[in-house]
């Protein structure tokens, strides 16, 4: 399946710089649906091969949900631990064909030449974030950039899209808009203390984004955004991608720096 068979006519129309103006104010933007219905059908066929076991990869990382719906009691470390559609997390997606020919088709592209001018870019992260049918964690307000992610410069887009229909009951996204413009809440990054949010008033502040399946949606690292539990009897996967510009290092020390894959090359190169 090529990446370019992917998407949608109404990809193909987009107005980017109309979907770039709110990106830039708001911290978020909609692409409208990008990606056509049967490649969301095979997505999501392969997003459950993957949790059975049925096609695997050397190297992804899984994370199961906590069985409580508590971010707090979510174990770390574990890895696969057998066939499953409790996964609330898969990682290393760009080493499936399917995933990697999505994340490089030409309207993100296009989105990406928009914030990292004209370098190279490369991929920081490819993740299905999963919530099981009446189940998926309470995911709190975080930022997904800073110290924690050992960055030279903090990555400022991922692209969201909708695998399933994501309606308030399933846990869509929601969002602080213009949240982004502030900078990080702490150097480390991640989830926003909880008194931070509270000094903030954020929950008077909450934006909800239901998306139909297939829609996708711009998100810069430091806007503040979370979603709840699945309420629904279906499964409710998103697919995230999160770009980089072509001059970002791997900081950390402990383990031998990572060497990001470039996605989209300087100049066709």
């Amino acid at each position: 399946m090529r990446a370019e068979s992917m998407l949608t006519e109404v990809a193909s129309r987009c107005d980017l710089d109309l979907v770039m103006g709110q990106y830039h104010e708001h911290g978020f933007a909609r692409l409208g649906k990008a990606c056509a219905s049967d490649s969301l059908a095979a997505m999501r066929d392969r997003t459950v091969d993957l949790m059975l076991g049925r096609v695997t990869y050397d190297g992804m990382f899984f994370q199961k949900d906590s069985p409580n719906q508590r971010y707090e009691d979510l174990v770390f470390g574990r890895g696969y631990e057998g066939p499953s559609l409790h996964y609330r997390k898969i990682e290393k997606l760009e080493r499936d064909p399917l995933f990697a020919e999505w994340l490089r088709n030409e309207l993100f592209e296009r989105v990406c030449r928009r914030v990292y001018s004209t370098e190279a870019i490369h991929l920081y992260r490819a993740v299905i974030f999963s919530k099981a049918a009446n189940g998926g964690s309470n995911l709190p307000w975080h930022q997904d950039a800073g110290n924690f992610w050992g960055l030279s410069e903090d990555p400022q887009l991922q692209i969201w899209t909708a695998l399933d229909d994501a309606g308030e009951e399933a846990g869509c996204l929601e969002v602080i808009p213009g949240t982004h413009k502030a900078g990080l809440v702490s150097p480390l990054g991640g989830v926003v203390p909880r008194h931070k949010a509270t000094e903030f008033d954020a929950e008077s502040k909450v934006v909800k984004l239901p998306a139909d399946a297939g829609e996708s949606i711009l998100i810069h690292n430091y806007l503040w955004h979370r979603s709840g539990p699945n309420a629904t009897p279906y499964m409710r996967r998103a697919f995230t991608v999160c770009y980089l510009s072509g001059t970002t290092r791997c900081l950390r020390t402990k383990k031998t720096p990572r060497e990001f894959e470039r996605v989209f090359p300087l100049d066709g190169l």
